[in-house]
């Protein structure tokens, strides 16, 4: 028979994990003042597991129930098959069905989140407008166990629960949150107010799920709590001393290293100033790193913030930011890994068993460096895995940096979050580059982000420009096109006469072609980089490079990854034509330290590139050649100019935003064309299709297809998963550990290494690699590793097809 103890997990009975998830939710949504509803949440997510068809599943799954015994169930068959998250969203709504329409709002608001804790956040309103949330809040009480569970569940359970619905200030702080967004975005039914409303269901739906989480993984191993800081980090005045002692240490010599202080120091003066929203515009070798990171330190003590989050668009500069922080602030060997975390890697699969759970990151640190893709996930991504972590941008300082990078479909999404987190969840951002976007011209009805020259932390931006100037731009675009020899040619030219020189080119065909090309003709080093290679072995051409520049000529042949703050100093550097902003992030990879008079960079067209699939760079590289240059060169013949200047990048994005300004609300397909930002607020056509088939208007609050719109947002965006590859003897041992370490604790220290030694792949390689049996999944947690080195390239990195020179003596 079932016992009178009900069991939530293996070790852990359901009251023990309502309450412990109550109390981590209370604490995670008290960032955004809603600690009260967070508390219920948590108190009622799991309730339905007081049910005997969840007791004798979870019986029968954990051996409490014998094989013989009449209650026995296939707990395979039926896992994840037993409804235990409508009850607690039931509960809530029959509580206010009944009371004023605000009441209702507040349990609909309530009930999503509880309704999705399994499944990710579900569609109020489907896209075919049918009402999602009340199909799910009529479900049948023999179904979800509703009633049942009443008369199961602990007496103090339930009148707590009661209790916190009765409180005015549960349904009271959400309300009053809604009304704050509608009131900033001047009514509550436009796009941005819905979405940003959108924004605030998720956040609170992240402080429950991370709660849960947690809970659940600490239950099922104890020892996963001594690698938590639970908020316990270490003190912002330790850090801050720790910086402050290495600026002291630099050289204040030359005219590079003088403008380095005063961009760090008008930094720490801006650190004063209240939450919001900051630009950070820099000209390429400016010292963003140690300077953003000096504001943010100081703004987070100020204002008594949780933590600092790095937004990377590559992780080659993860690797180098993160590392050179981390020898700042990590000084204890106790300290590694607990103040400075990388999580760059899609190591993990879509679908989590119970130990990818455990081993997912919740980005518990105090100084996080992430990437666009993770952080784009996060706020928008299905599923639960990524929304988890989403809380953690609450009470923080985030800092994008070469925020030009990002995706254009996603810019009046990601204006709307950023004018969200800060408005409403007392973070600051700041918008870090040397080419700022104009994200605060595009479309105002649709989401843009309001700043003006009094949040650029910089006081003169001309001046600081024009003072850093030390490149000339040489536009060599000819109308028959280079050949790949002759870019060579002209790479060597430059290398004899400026001792290194940097090609950057726009595709991976074209950076092995150029470096084939390059190996043939000269006897000098020369190197190749792309995100085919893993950020070890990227970091150890890189290590390569910086120790031989300036002693030995070498040529460096890279795709676009190293223009985004990596620290390279090159005599001259050659860029394929694309835009503006490409061109001068590549100039900044020239003479960075101004240690020369002047260091050239070279515009070329290369003959018969295909970049048709390309579409960012395509458009960017029409643009400059076609309006900017000849423009530029018309005023050029006037006065001297400085096509670098900030003048002229503003120039580029007027053009460049205009041209794709159709494309900045995230168009989909989803059998008619809408768009992510429509599904995520109003949801126009889908409360179309819903009054075309009913005779009385929609009388639900929201009506937001979260479901239907994260579907699509993966579906686009072709996510890449990663793969561990044997590069070097550290990786052969990461993967060789992979398949023998069974322990949780173990698992979650080989990932965090492992994703040094990742390449991020998408499903068409992945397929080409699986059909070739190169590829094998590392048992129970779904981790793939390359397994044959052959395909593996000691220059070129992973590679679809065999290594035909592969010697294994050599590798």
């Amino acid at each position: 028979m079932i016992s009178k103890i009900y069991i939530a997990h293996k070790n852990q009975i359901v009251r023990e994990h309502l309450e412990n998830v109550s109390a981590f939710a209370a604490q995670n949504a008290s960032k955004i003042g809603l600690a009260k509803a967070g508390e219920l949440l948590g108190l009622l997510h799991d309730l339905g597991k007081y049910s005997d068809a969840f007791q004798k599943y979870i019986c029968s799954a954990t051996g409490l129930i014998n094989p013989d015994e009449d209650e026995y169930v296939d707990a395979t068959g039926l896992k994840g098959k037993i409804d235990h998250s409508s009850a607690g969203a039931q509960l809530i709504w029959n509580f206010a069905k009944n009371r004023k329409n605000q009441d209702q709002i507040a349990a609909q608001f309530l009930a999503i989140c509880l309704a999705s804790h399994h499944s990710g956040l579900i569609d109020c309103l489907t896209v075919d407008g049918e009402n999602g949330f009340v199909k799910r809040i009529s479900k049948a009480d023999f179904k979800t166990h509703l009633e049942e569970v009443k008369q199961k569940i602990e007496t103090a359970i339930l009148e707590k629960a009661y209790e916190l619905l009765k409180d005015p200030q549960c349904f009271g702080d959400v309300l009053q949150k809604l009304k704050k967004i509608a009131k900033k975005e001047n009514s509550e039914k436009s796009v941005k107010a819905q979405f940003q409303i959108g924004l605030l269901v998720r956040m609170l739906f992240s402080c429950l799920i991370d709660a849960d989480r947690l809970d659940t993984a600490d239950s099922e191993n104890p020892g996963n709590i001594k690698q938590r800081h639970y908020g316990d980090y270490t003190n912002w005045d330790v850090l801050i001393e720790r910086l402050e002692k290495k600026l002291e240490k630099f050289e204040n010599n030359t005219k590079v290293d003088k403008l380095r202080r005063d961009i760090s120091e008008a930094c720490l003066d801006r650190s004063k100033d209240a939450t919001g929203i900051f630009t950070l515009t820099v000209p390429t070798g400016g010292g963003k790193t140690l300077s953003s990171l000096r504001f943010a330190l100081h703004h987070a003590q100020k204002h008594k913030l949780d933590r600092i989050i790095y937004v990377i668009p590559f992780t080659s500069i993860i690797d180098q930011n993160a590392g050179v922080v981390r020898d700042i602030m990590e000084i204890e060997k106790a300290e590694k890994g607990q103040i400075v975390l990388e999580h760059h890697s899609n190591l993990l699969p879509e679908i989590q068993n119970y130990k990818s759970k455990i081993l997912t990151e919740n980005w518990d640190c105090p100084i996080i460096y992430t990437t666009s893709v993770q952080f784009l996930e996060t706020i928008f991504g299905g599923g639960t895995r990524s929304t988890r972590r989403m809380h953690q941008l609450a009470n923080s300082v985030i800092i994008f940096d070469e925020i030009q990078t990002l995706p254009i479909k996603t810019v009046h999404m990601f204006c709307n979050a950023v004018n969200f987190l800060t408005n409403h969840c007392n973070s600051s951002v700041v918008l870090c580059t040397a080419t700022q976007p104009l994200l605060n011209m595009v479309n105002e009805n649709k989401g843009k982000i309001f700043f003006d020259n009094t949040n650029e932390i910089i006081p003169d931006i001309e001046i600081l420009f024009a003072e850093l100037k030390r490149v000339e731009i040489k536009n060599e675009i000819k109308p028959q096109g280079w050949q790949i020899d002759e870019i060579a040619a002209l790479a060597i030219e430059q290398t004899i006469d400026s001792g290194s020189c940097l090609v950057i080119v726009n595709t991976k065909k074209n950076a092995q072609a150029v470096y084939e090309a390059c190996s043939k003709s000269t006897d000098y080093s020369v190197y190749h980089l792309s995100t085919n290679m893993c950020p070890a072995h990227r970091m150890d051409k890189l290590t390569e490079m910086r120790i031989k520049l300036g002693k030995k000529h070498l040529i460096c042949i890279s795709t676009q990854l190293i223009e985004a703050g990596v620290d390279v100093d090159f005599g001259s550097v050659i860029r394929f034509v694309a835009g503006l902003d490409s061109i001068a992030q590549a100039a900044g990879r020239c003479n960075r330290n101004g240690l020369r008079n002047t260091g050239k960079v070279f515009i070329v067209n290369p003959a018969n590139e295909t970049i048709d699939s390309l579409e960012d760079i395509k458009i960017g590289k029409e643009i400059t050649s076609e309006r900017i240059l000849y423009h530029f060169s018309q005023n050029a013949k006037d006065k001297p100019d400085d096509l670098l200047s900030p003048k002229w990048m503003n120039q580029y994005y007027e053009y460049y935003f205009f041209r794709r300004a159709n494309e900045m609300s995230y168009p989909v397909d989803v059998g008619r064309d809408d768009s992510l930002l429509e599904l995520l607020s109003t949801n126009g056509l889908s409360v179309g299709n819903y009054n075309s088939v009913n005779s009385k208007p929609l009388d639900i609050y929201f009506r937001q297809s979260f479901k239907a719109a994260a579907d699509v947002f993966k579906t686009i965006d072709a996510p890449t998963q990663g793969i561990v590859v044997p590069y070097d003897k550290i990786g052969k041992e990461i993967i060789a550990d992979l398949f023998s370490q069974f322990a949780v604790e173990k698992q979650f220290e080989l990932l965090k290494r492992a994703q040094r030694y990742t390449v991020n792949v998408f499903p068409n390689d992945i397929k080409k690699l699986k059909d070739a049996s190169a590829i094998r999944e590392v048992p129970e947690i779904g981790i793939l590793v390359l397994s044959d080195p052959r395909y593996y390239h000691p220059e070129f990195g992973l590679s679809t097809e065999v290594i035909k020179e592969y010697d294994p003596l050599i590798h």
